[in-house]
């Protein structure tokens, strides 16, 4: 059990120093209307391991304080991307390719408010809601679809959990 709660909490922090690591990194093209956070591929974890829930939430939150973000969207863009990471781990059994749909969907609704109502960003949110998305398609869909392919055929040795373990 002790075992179990390390490997938890180990795999939980090195998920979110990886994506604050990227966020940062990747600032200049990580925030604002047209955005590809490339740290979002990571939102495939969820996939392989329950820790990469609030691992993803934490390096959200942290990669947003550090990118200067202001509150909203350090509140609201977190919680969106601990949304997608919930979602995802839910459908891990379903087919891989709908592993990445929930960060993109939950990125794509509400990233477009925080940029309109706490950035003051005057372009029309569906037009915003294009941008992040397709922003979201390619860090989730595509980054996170080959770090998908990579992990998969090693998942049994990285992501050793109880859920995988049937696999």
């Amino acid at each position: 059990m002790k075992n179990e709660n390390t490997l938890f909490m180990t795999q939980a922090a090195m998920i979110a120093a990886i994506y604050v690591a990227l966020t940062y990194v990747f600032a200049p093209f990580s925030f604002g209307e047209v955005q590809i956070r490339i740290a979002e591929a990571l939102t495939i974890l969820p996939a392989f391991t329950p820790a990469a829930v609030p691992g993803l939430f934490i390096g959200c939150f942290i990669g947003n304080i550090l990118g200067g973000a202001i509150l909203p969207d350090i509140i609201f863009g977190s919680l969106a991307t601990l949304l997608g990471a919930f979602f995802t781990y839910r459908l891990r059994d379903k087919s891989r390719f709908i592993a990445p749909l929930p960060p993109i969907i939950a990125n794509t609704i509400v990233v477009p408010f925080v940029l309109r109502f706490g950035y003051g960003v005057l372009l029309p949110i569906p037009l915003m809601m294009l941008t992040v998305g397709i922003g979201e398609i390619v860090s989730c869909g595509v980054f996170g679809m080959v770090l998908y392919l990579a992990l998969w055929k090693y998942k049994g040795l990285v992501f050793q959990n109880k859920d995988r373990q049937q696999d």
